[in-house]
């Protein structure tokens, strides 16, 4: 006992066993500590696979909303409630999971790439071979149209070549060998963070950039439409009220404007305010975090690096009106802005999983992504079938066909069922109208991947992706759709499709199906021989910086008025701001009733502000859909030209088009004097003025 008492009451040894509730603090920051780079590891995959299955679940739900003839705000307030469901039952899975599952989320191995010094004698030849036919074909596709006069059946047919070649490769190379357990390699704590951050930035850099759209007038202004009214416009809203046939190329299959219009009215704000400050932003983090999980999961090394090229590319290459750098950001929330950037990157990896697992999951958002892309633009119908082609042929190749069918159906099933339903239901589905356009094959190229320099770029990224990629299925995808894509360029092929199909107004876009902006980043990924880590690291940092110094040297940027882009110093509309003012200015006047006739900008704006000033022609490129040669078309034509100041009509001419559209206000500018002198001798009075910088007179019909 004198023992025991003399070390309860000694106080110079202390007892070094440290106490429960000591140890568990430093295990504890640990234990959370490891959770939130858990989190951040797979951010980008939640965010992004969340999204596909919500704005999904919302196409749905709008499809079946026709059935039950809802509103558009019900409909969204059951989407809704029906997303926090599905989050809950999400957590609580994860939760049940993380207990089961005691491995770290980045502890999955990385595969290796086998070196190229190994292939056989035959193989080796074949490779330089398909590599002296993609520089060939990537040259003279990027020469022909300048003022170098290349043919080009140079570059369809060395491409043809170097696309079969390299496919021929990938396969050889999947069957060599017994086929491995695959290895997937986990996006790190710190990659996933770097990836977020870009995307962030992305987002907020959509705040400042402004591109003038025409087509905003149709898709923004059905959004302020159902915004205003609550309902779904099944008939032609522009020219009408809901009463005229609607455009033939318009099908009320996509949601995203009604998606749009629906929370603008549900949270009490304006159609275009919603798109352009809430769902735009969200729109460019996500596609950018697409782009980050395809060019991780397919890049053989380097993957950060391959992203931060991938994205100087969409930002330093935009220009015309079909390069990718237009639809990323400037045009994202036009829907196919979002297939392009989103839809696409994501459908490369889902099949990438589906063909490396063949999981119930990737099934899933298969489906799920699937239905997403028709919600966006009805082009998805068209580009899906050739995306999935391209990727199921691959996979016949090397024996898949069982998994190639059951993707083709998950992803197509969906899409061109809904199309053709709508179809049978409302009748008078055309891919033809007002942009009946038609682009060969040389066209189509120099469009999309461009000419010169950065023409060259896109040519290498697009027959030698498979090279670079990573080995078995994400190689055998790019293989695949380089040889679809090949065999689009060659010169006829599109041309036969349009006679066969009659869809020529959208056959420039097949180069989407190429998932570019990745395949452009993996050209900095080439395995460089170096004897060294470090030199083979400096090697692939230089190529990254020549490929964007190329970018910013012989291409246009995204911010460059060259892209019709402005740039604001604070949050803005993507519009003119002063047509945007002057919209609102006449929008506020005590106007009498009938149709609004204004300077042409002016009334393709005003739908974007709103649907209830009525405008006599919203867009005189939408007049080929009611036949120019018509008295409606020619009235429209006749009075426009006058309220610009293009045509001085007599009244004689005016007085009849007049009263057969009942145009009850004209409001011109006032450098407009025949305009002005000629406004009250048709019956119309003077009643309001504003002051520059847009200086205008508005005249209201007297009686």
């Amino acid at each position: 006992m004198a023992n025991v008492d003399s070390i309860a009451v000694a106080p110079a040894e202390p007892d070094p066993t440290p106490r429960p509730e000591q140890a568990s603090r430093p295990a504890d920051a640990r234990t959370g500590l490891s959770r939130v780079r858990a989190l951040v590891a797979v951010a980008p995959a939640v965010l992004t696979d969340g999204a596909v299955i919500a704005f999904a679940l919302f196409t749905v739900l709008y499809h079946l909303a026709f059935l039950g003839d809802l509103r558009p705000s019900v409909t969204f307030r059951i989407w809704l409630l029906a997303c926090v469901v599905l989050a809950v039952v999400a957590v609580l899975r994860a939760r049940r999971r993380a207990r089961a599952d005691s491995a770290p989320a980045d502890s999955a191995p990385v595969a290796q790439e086998k070196p190229v010094s190994g292939r056989p004698a035959a193989d080796r030849r074949l490779l330089i071979g398909v590599l002296v036919a993609a520089a060939v074909a990537a040259v003279s596709a990027g020469l022909a149209n300048t003022s170098v006069n290349v043919s080009w059946w140079i570059p369809a047919v060395s491409g043809l070549l170097a696309a079969v070649g390299g496919l021929l490769l990938v396969r050889q190379a999947w069957l060599s060998g017994p086929a491995p357990t695959p290895t997937v390699p986990a996006p790190t704590p710190a990659q996933s963070a770097y990836a977020l951050v870009v995307s962030v930035l992305v987002g907020i850099s959509s705040f400042f950039l402004a591109r003038n759209t025409p087509d905003d007038v149709y898709y923004v202004g059905k959004s302020v439409w159902i915004a205003e009214r609550d309902l779904i416009p099944l008939n032609d809203f522009l020219f009408s009220e809901n009463v005229l046939p609607p455009m033939g190329s318009q099908p009320p299959i996509p949601s995203i404007e009604v998606f749009d219009g629906a929370f603008a009215n549900v949270f009490g704000i304006h159609a275009s305010s919603a798109l352009w400050y809430v769902l735009l932003p969200i729109m460019t983090v996500l596609a950018a975090l697409a782009l980050w999980r395809l060019t991780h999961r397919w890049a053989p090394r380097r993957p950060v690096l391959a992203f931060t090229v991938a994205v100087a590319y969409l930002y330093l290459v935009a220009g015309g009106d079909a390069a990718l750098g237009t639809f990323h950001i400037p045009r994202m929330h036009e829907g196919k802005g979002m297939f392009v950037s989103a839809v696409i990157p994501l459908m490369w990896l889902y099949l990438t999983e589906w063909f490396d697992n063949r999981s119930r999951r990737s099934l899933l958002l298969i489906v799920a992504l699937s239905i997403t892309a028709i919600g966006l633009t009805n082009t998805a119908a068209i580009i899906l079938p050739m995306l999935v082609g391209a990727a199921g042929f691959a996979m016949l190749l090397v024996g898949r066909w069982k998994a190639a069918v059951v993707a083709a159906v998950a992803a197509l099933a969906y899409p061109i069922g809904s199309l053709v339903v709508s179809r049978l239901v409302l009748g008078g589905m055309s891919a033809t109208g007002a942009d009946d356009v038609f682009f060969d094959a040389a066209s189509t190229y120099r469009r999309t991947l461009l000419f010169g320099v950065v023409g060259v770029i896109s040519g290498l990224a697009l027959w030698c992706g498979a090279l670079i990629a990573r080995r078995r299925t994400p190689a055998l995808l790019a293989a695949g759709a380089a040889l679809a894509l090949s065999v689009l360029f060659v010169p006829g092929v599109l041309e036969l499709l349009s006679a066969l199909s009659g869809i020529s107004v959208v056959l420039w876009r097949v180069p989407w199906l190429l998932a570019l902006p990745t395949l452009i980043g993996l050209l900095c990924t080439v395995n460089v021989p170096a004897p060294t880590r470090a030199l083979r690291r400096a090697a692939s940092g230089g190529i990254a910086v020549l490929l964007v110094a190329s970018f910013a040297l012989f291409a246009t940027p995204m911010w460059s008025p060259k892209s019709w882009v402005d740039v604001h110093d604070r949050p803005t509309w993507k519009l003119p701001q002063q047509r945007q003012a002057i919209a609102f200015w006449i929008k506020d006047l005590d106007r009498p009733q009938g149709l609004l006739l204004a300077p042409k900008t002016i009334m393709r704006t005003t739908p974007i502000v709103t649907s209830r000033v009525r405008v006599v022609l919203p867009r005189d490129f939408y007049l080929v859909e009611y036949d120019l040669s018509s008295q409606f078309a020619k009235d429209r034509l006749l009075l426009a030209g006058f309220a610009d100041g293009t045509a001085s009509p007599t009244p004689a001419e005016l007085k009849p088009a007049l009263d057969r559209l009942d145009v009850g206000t004209i409001c011109v500018y006032n450098g407009n004097r025949y305009a002005r002198d000629t406004a009250p001798q048709l019956g119309y009075q003077e009643f309001a003025k504003r002051k520059a910088p847009g200086a205008m007179t508005c005249f209201r019909r007297v009686g």
